[in-house]
C-alpha cells in the first residue's frame, strides 16, 4: 500500500502550496494513505554536521524522531514549499539538511531506504517561471539518493488562495501523482 508523506514547509497554515498539495492529493486513488506534517508544527533544532565529529550523527528524539520515522515510512514524499528566495523555504531546507545526518546513523540504513521511495514537489509563487533552483534542489536530492522522481506540481499564487485561480495548476493537480510520472 502506498503511504503519502506530505511535508509542508510553508510559514503559514492554508497557503497557495498547501491548497495545490491538496488538491492534488484528493486524486490520489482511494485507499493510498496520506500522513499530512506542517513543519512550523514540528520545529527542528539548527542542524550540527557531525561527520567531522566523529561520523556518528545523535540518536534523534522529539520532532526530528518523528519527522524521521514518517520519511522511513512513507514510500512518497511530497515536499511542498513556497518559492522562497529563488529555492524551498527555510524550514524545508532544515528538513532536507537533517537527512544528510540520518545517512550517517549506524542503524539507519536511510540511504537504502530512501530507494525505495518517490520524490514529488508542489510549489507556488507570484513568478513561478523563476523555480529552477527548487526544482533543481529537489531533483538532485532524489536523483543523490536514488529516489524515483515524480515531478514538481507549480503554480501562481501570492495573495490567499490565489492559486485557486491557476485553471492549468488546477488541471495539473488532478493527474500530477499518476504513476506514468514517475522515473527513477
Amino acid at each position: 500500500m502506498r503511504k503519502y508523506l506530505f511535508v509542508l514547509g510553508s510559514s503559514r497554515p492554508g497557503g497557495n502550496t498547501e491548497v495545490l498539495a491538496r488538491k492534488a492529493a484528493e486524486y490520489l486513488p482511494e485507499g493510498v494513505d496520506q500522513r499530512w506534517i506542517w513543519l512550523e508544527d514540528t520545529p527542528l533544532d539548527p542542524f550540527v554536521d557531525t561527520r567531522q565529529l566523529g561520523g556518528v550523527h545523535p540518536e534523534p528524539h522529539g520532532n526530528e524522531r518523528l519527522l524521521l520515522d514518517a520519511t522511513l515510512e512513507a514510500t512518497d514524499i511530497v515536499i511542498a514549499s513556497p518559492l522562497y528566495w529563488y529555492s524551498v523555504s527555510a524550514t524545508t531546507k532544515r528538513y532536507l539538511d537533517y537527512w544528510s545526518g540520518w545517512l550517517h546513523m549506524p542503524d539507519v540504513p536511510f540511504k537504502i531506504r530512501m530507494r525505495e521511495k518517490t520524490l514529488w514537489g508542489v510549489s507556488t509563487a507570484e513568478e513561478y517561471d523563476k523555480s529552477d533552483s527548487l526544482v533543481g534542489s529537489l531533483y538532485k536530492s532524489a536523483e543523490y539518493l536514488g529516489m524515483g522522481w515524480g515531478g514538481v506540481l507549480l503554480g501562481h499564487g501570492h495573495h490567499p488562495g490565489e492559486v485557486l485561480n491557476d485553471a492549468l495548476a488546477m488541471k495539473a493537480a488532478e493527474s500530477f501523482f499518476q504513476s506514468s510520472y514517475v522515473t527513477t
